[in-house]
């Protein structure tokens, strides 16, 4: 009897062995690199340039400041300076140094926040896309390659989840720049 149910236990096993093959040789398996697909997308394009746009005079502000402060830098290096011009232009570099480490921060502050906002918007976007590609495929599993040794390049659906993306969530014009 022990014979009779250790031989039924081994077909089982190799019953079960065969089946989980077979359902292993049809797993469909595509690749994307989810970050480039997210990148070259002309969401995150126009956000790019609108980012740039909106951030561009506090950025110049920034460069003014630190031109001022090689000018005032110039001008303590010169000789013939009085002891009054010498304590002047260090306590306007001070104030000048204090304002710029203030803007830069505050500047990186806002442009991390806002790329963070975006970036964050359009990975939950290409996740959905890339979902609606996989199930319209068939797949069983998509892997990005950030955790992917070695793929065959005709997985990579990268270019394709773009390109679907784009036309999941067309980018209308940008409106024109206000008049100054």
């Amino acid at each position: 009897m022990v014979q009779k149910l250790g031989g039924v236990a081994l077909f089982l096993l190799v019953a079960a062995l065969t089946v989980t093959s077979a359902q292993a040789q049809a797993l469909k398996v595509a690749i994307v690199n989810a970050q480039k697909a997210v990148a070259d997308t002309q969401e995150i394009k126009k956000a790019q340039a609108e980012l740039s746009q909106k951030y561009q005079p506090r950025q110049q502000e920034i460069e003014k400041l630190q031109a001022d402060l090689q000018q005032i830098q110039g001008q303590l290096q010169g000789q013939n300076l009085t002891p009054a011009k010498e304590q002047e232009l260090n306590f306007d570099g001070q104030q000048k140094q204090k304002k710029l480490q203030r803007l830069s921060e505050d500047l990186q502050q806002d442009f991390n926040q806002d790329r963070a906002d975006v970036l964050s918007r359009a990975g939950r976007h290409m996740q959905d896309v890339i979902k609606t590609l996989a199930e319209g495929k068939g797949l069983d599993v998509v892997i990005d390659t950030s955790n992917t040794l070695y793929f065959k390049p005709a997985l990579d659906m990268t270019a394709e989840a773009t390109s679907a993306y784009d036309k999941a969530y067309p980018v209308t014009a940008a409106a024109p720049a206000p008049a100054k």
